[in-house]
C-alpha cells in the first residue's frame, strides 16, 4: 500500500485555492474576493531545545479582499494510528501566537481508501465545574467518505485528481479513473496534466490489465477522443499496446522528474538570481527523490551551495 507523502502536499501547493473552495467555501462568501496566498515555514520555533521539532505539512496563509486572514493548517494522513491531536493542538497554538490576526483552521486530511474501525479523537476539553478552561477541535476530511460518482463532473481539479481514492463500487473502477483523466485534460494546462497524471496513476495504484483497458475506453468515446489523442502523441500507446508496464511507467516517471527540474530551477532563480553551470548540471542529472528533497528544503535554504550539498 502507498503511504501517503509530499505529492499530497504538491496537489495543495499547486491548487490551494480548490482546495479552499472544497473544504472551505464558506471563506470567500465571508471575507470576499481571495488576493493573496502565501506558504509559511512548516516548522514553529521551538520552545526548548530539547523539544522535538512540530513538522505538519500545509501551513497556508489565505488575504482576503476584506483585510481578513485565514490560516490554514492542513495535516495529511494516511494511516489513523499517526495521527495525534496533541501535537495538532501544540502547532495550531504556536499557530496562533505567530499570526495573531488570523483565524486559525486545523485541519486533518486522511487520504487512505480503508474503512476504521476505530475513530480518531475528535476534539479536547477541559473542564472543573461549570468552568470550561480549554475547548479544541479540528476539521477532520476523510476522502474515503466523498462518493466518487457525486464529483464526476464537477469542475474544481483538485477533486478530478483525487476521484480513485474516494468511495466506489469495484464495477466502477475503470470510469473512475477515466473521469479523472478526463477531468484533469480539461481544467488544466498540459503541464499540470502531464505532472498529476503520474499521479493518479501512483495512487489508484493503475495495473497493467486496467492501463490497456483505461486506453481503448478513452478511444471509444468521441469525448475523451483528444485526450486519447494526445496520450498517443506523447508515446503512451506503444507501451500499453506492448504490455511493457514498466516502460510506460519509465515515461510517464521521466516527464514528471523534468517538470520537478524545470519548477526547482524556475524557484532557485527567483530567489538566488542567475544560476551557474554547475547547478544546471546537477540539477539536471539528480533523481526524481532528490529534486523533491531540494524542493522541500528551498524555502529554508541561504544559498545554492548549502542546499545542493548532499
Amino acid at each position: 500500500m502507498i503511504s501517503h507523502d509530499h505529492h499530497f502536499k504538491n496537489l495543495f501547493l499547486d491548487f490551494p485555492e480548490h482546495a479552499l473552495q472544497w473544504l472551505q467555501p464558506e471563506a470567500m462568501i465571508q471575507y470576499g474576493k481571495l488576493e493573496k496566498i502565501t506558504f509559511i515555514r512548516q516548522e514553529p520555533g521551538k520552545h526548548h531545545f530539547s523539544d522535538r521539532g512540530l513538522v505538519l505539512d500545509m501551513p497556508i496563509l489565505f488575504s482576503f479582499q476584506k483585510g481578513s486572514l485565514l490560516l490554514w493548517i492542513v495535516e495529511f494522513q494516511e494511516e489513523r494510528k499517526s495521527f495525534s491531536i496533541y501535537r495538532l493542538l501544540r502547532y495550531s497554538t504556536d499557530m496562533m501566537e505567530q499570526f495573531p490576526n488570523a483565524v486559525v483552521i486545523p485541519t486533518v486530511l486522511f487520504t487512505s481508501r480503508r474503512r476504521w474501525h476505530k475513530d480518531v479523537a475528535r476534539h479536547l476539553e477541559s473542564r472543573f465545574g461549570n468552568r470550561l478552561y480549554l475547548h479544541f477541535e479540528y476539521q477532520l476530511v476523510r476522502i474515503i467518505d466523498y462518493r466518487a460518482r457525486d464529483h464526476y463532473d464537477t469542475d474544481n481539479p483538485l477533486l478530478r485528481i483525487l476521484l480513485p481514492k474516494m468511495d466506489y463500487a469495484k464495477q466502477e473502477r475503470v470510469e473512475v479513473i477515466c473521469r479523472a483523466y478526463k477531468g484533469l485534460f480539461d481544467l488544466v494546462d498540459r503541464r499540470l496534466f502531464d505532472k498529476y497524471v503520474d499521479f493518479i496513476d501512483v495512487y489508484a495504484e493503475v495495473t497493467k490489465e486496467e492501463q490497456s483497458v483505461i486506453y481503448h475506453e478513452l478511444s471509444d468515446r468521441e469525448e475523451t477522443a483528444m485526450l486519447a489523442q494526445y496520450i498517443r502523441n506523447k508515446g503512451y500507446e506503444e507501451g500499453i499496446q506492448q504490455g511493457v508496464q514498466q516502460g510506460l511507467e519509465q515515461g510517464l516517471r521521466e516527464g514528471a522528474r523534468q517538470e520537478k527540474i524545470s519548477t526547482l530551477k524556475r524557484l532557485l532563480q527567483r530567489k538566488f538570481g542567475p544560476l551557474p553551470p554547475w547547478v544546471d548540471d546537477r540539477i539536471d542529472h539528480a533523481s526524481k527523490d532528490r529534486l523533491d528533497n531540494w524542493t522541500e528544503r528551498l524555502l529554508d535554504a541561504t544559498s545554492i551551495s548549502d542546499l545542493l550539498s548532499d
